[in-house]
């Protein structure tokens, strides 16, 4: 796509402003609907698309037809939500750009082991908190993990906040993108990575696993864990030992707990 007719229809990119070490982001998005169409058919990376809600005509239904098939979510909002965003000519339809560049978790694992380094992957399972996402991005960038790898449906949004609260570690971390959390976590395992489950369905405990192997770890959602079809793929788990009254840590906690231990195994054989 040619900048000029992007100009002409007023793509907004997003700016990043750094002030005192905070970071604010200001969400892109494209409104109308051929350059929605255009960006849809091109492959761009659109985090949800809204429609003005009533609107029936074919041009809106080609648009619909084209994101789901991208499996983007589609919010049916009134035109008062649409032009509280832009007041400009949107024709019915915004599509929210995504923050950051996905990619498929098959092409980051053949450029890790192209290093010569052992992979070492963080799976988010319904993760629903852009506050959570961020603190454990954020972690996972100090502790080196190679990539995130979350699911397109169930999933915090990569979002403005969710950038704050990572204090920008969310841009360098490469985030995967999956369609099929369950066969991605099969071809992890077929690649060679052993799969540990944080769970505190298990009596072993976190410092039990060898974490120097090539590694992908699961965190669950705060209200239900690891969804039943991912732990019966799980070849080991790791249990966070509490002594307190509350039953189970904030996910970003004990993602950070699990992840440092995985970092002074790490430290120790290097």
């Amino acid at each position: 796509m040619h900048l000029p007719f992007f100009q002409s229809l007023i793509y907004q990119r997003f700016k990043l402003l750094l002030h005192n070490n905070n970071i604010y982001m200001k969400d892109s998005f494209i409104f109308g609907i051929h350059p929605i169409l255009e960006a849809l058919e091109s492959g761009k990376d659109i985090d949800k698309l809204l429609v003005h809600k009533g609107l029936h005509n074919d041009n809106i239904q080609n648009i619909i037809r084209e994101a789901k098939k991208r499996d983007i979510y589609v919010q049916f909002v009134p035109v008062e939500k649409l032009n509280r965003v832009t007041r400009k000519l949107h024709q019915g339809a915004i599509a929210m750009m995504s923050l950051v560049e996905y990619q498929g978790i098959d092409n980051i694992l053949p450029m890790i082991y192209d290093k010569g380094e052992t992979p070492f992957i963080l799976v988010l399972d319904r993760i629903t908190d852009v506050r959570n996402i961020g603190a454990i991005a954020r972690t996972a960038e100090c502790t080196g993990v190679h990539a995130i790898l979350v699911p397109v449906q169930n999933s915090a949004k990569i979002n403005a906040e969710a950038v704050k609260s990572s204090a920008g570690a969310i841009l360098r971390v490469p985030i995967a993108r999956s369609f099929n959390l369950k066969e991605d976590l099969k071809f992890l395992k077929e690649s060679g990575l052993q799969i540990i489950g944080v769970s505190e369905k298990t009596d072993n405990l976190y410092t039990n696993n060898d974490y120097d192997l090539p590694t992908a770890i699961i965190m669950g959602s705060e209200e239900d864990g690891i969804s039943e079809e991912y732990m019966k793929l799980c070849d080991s788990f790791a249990k966070i030992p509490l002594k307190g009254e509350i039953g189970s840590l904030n996910v970003s906690v004990a993602a950070g707990v699990v992840l440092y231990e995985a970092l002074n195994q790490k430290s120790k054989t290097q």
